[in-house]
């Protein structure tokens, strides 16, 4: 495939608001996980919790769109001087020539379980105020993104669990290699709410400790919140750029089980291998992996197998979710712009919160930071019901 250049991209998340804010915290091996306080949650947990929100609602002319996730989704959009980027790509192209394409698992659903808590107690009716479309709708944010950045062109929110924000860069090539747009925003968003913290719980997926992914003895996930955008163009096109591009990406669907991988990681493999192909490499041309690693046993496990059968045991890979926790529809995203902040800083994240590693695990794990010269990553997304998918970032040539 042709490489997309990445002209900007930018983030939030428990480690803080914005690029550097994310690398700092990286570079400094610092969490952002801590105990579960959100809304009173009765659960044995840690969180990545994006502090700021409750005090942050939207008002003016998309006040309706105000919830807990779009708030997050501004936030987004107000760092590094991304919405800025996106005005001067809009006098370039036009406003309908820039699509948009956002990833998301439960969208606004908070909104709705406090809507649900205030049902009139005689005959159920859910409050005047409620609205399910500007809120909880899977097309909110994409729809208050597109709103608040002025843009007119195509547009679609992916929600395919915890890949989501991965597969939306295959969405932006594929609608680019097709001519419906000259540069697309993609990203993703998604915000704490009961719905995954209890439902996670209920599937004895979730660590009372933070989460510490390839462990010896990791007991689950931490879930966080976070949210991410890029500006994808054309090479050339931009003016500026970040100095990465996506190399190419690879999805596939071993569609095992709804919510268990497949236990040999053939789904992810073909992912990997896809990704590679579409990108014109070899495996010994990648330099760092950013796993999916969640932390859970069968997770960790089976993306162990995968990348052992598709990069042997040399290629340095981590996840970096004992730094964010587990952001679900935005974890690629947010990897994504880890995987991005890597190729410009020079820096191989290590398994952070893991001190031996599951010796049962073969391929090359970090334990400590790796400050190294980085100029390709695989960056690994695996969602339930196998929906896989593997992007390939690179340095700019």
């Amino acid at each position: 495939m042709s490489p997309l250049v990445l002209t900007s991209f930018t983030g939030v998340n428990a480690l803080g608001y914005g690029a550097a804010a994310i690398f700092d915290a990286l570079r400094a091996g610092r969490s952002g996980l801590h105990r579960c306080t959100f809304e009173h949650t009765p659960l044995e947990t840690y969180c990545g919790m994006v502090s700021g929100l409750d005090d942050a609602p939207i008002t003016g002319a998309l006040a309706r769109f105000d919830c807990r996730n779009n708030r997050l989704a501004l936030a987004g959009l107000r760092q590094d001087g991304f919405e800025q980027v996106i005005a001067r790509a809009r006098a370039r192209y036009g406003a309908g020539r820039i699509a948009v394409f956002l990833g998301t698992s439960t969208s606004g659903i908070l909104e709705t379980e406090h809507a649900y808590r205030r049902r009139d107690p005689q005959t159920g009716r859910l409050p005047a105020d409620y609205r399910f479309q500007h809120t909880h709708n899977l097309f909110s944010c994409t729809d208050f993104v597109r709103r608040y950045l002025g843009l007119s062109g195509p547009a679609a929110t992916v929600s395919t669990a915890c890949s989501s924000s991965a597969k939306v860069f295959a969405s932006a090539w594929r609608m680019m290699e097709l001519g419906f747009c000259d540069a697309a925003v993609v990203g993703g968003v998604d915000s704490l709410c009961h719905n995954t913290l209890y439902g996670f719980a209920s599937l004895e997926l979730v660590s009372p400790e933070p989460c510490r992914p390839c462990a010896a003895d990791r007991s689950g996930i931490s879930i966080g919140e976070a949210v991410g955008f890029a500006l994808l163009e054309r090479p050339g096109h931009a003016p500026e750029h970040s100095g990465v591009a996506l190399l190419g990406f690879g999805e596939s669907s071993d569609a095992h089980h709804m919510s268990s991988p497949h236990p040999e990681g053939v789904g992810a493999a073909l992912a990997m291998s896809r990704a590679l192909e579409s990108a014109g490499l070899g495996p010994e041309q990648i330099d760092y992996i950013n796993m999916h690693g969640t932390a859970s046993l069968a997770n960790d496990s089976m993306e162990d197998k995968a990348i052992t059968a598709v990069f042997g045991t040399k290629t340095a890979c981590s996840s970096t979710k004992g730094w964010t926790g587990h952001a679900l529809g935005a974890a690629g995203i947010t990897e994504a712009v880890i995987s991005a902040l890597c190729i410009q800083k020079g820096l191989m994240p290590a398994n952070l919160n893991t001190t031996t590693l599951d010796p049962s695990l073969t391929s090359n794990l970090l334990l400590q930071n790796r400050a190294h010269k980085v100029t390709r990553v695989v960056s690994n997304s695996f969602g339930f019901g196998g929906s896989n998918a593997s992007l390939v970032f690179g340095a700019c040539q």
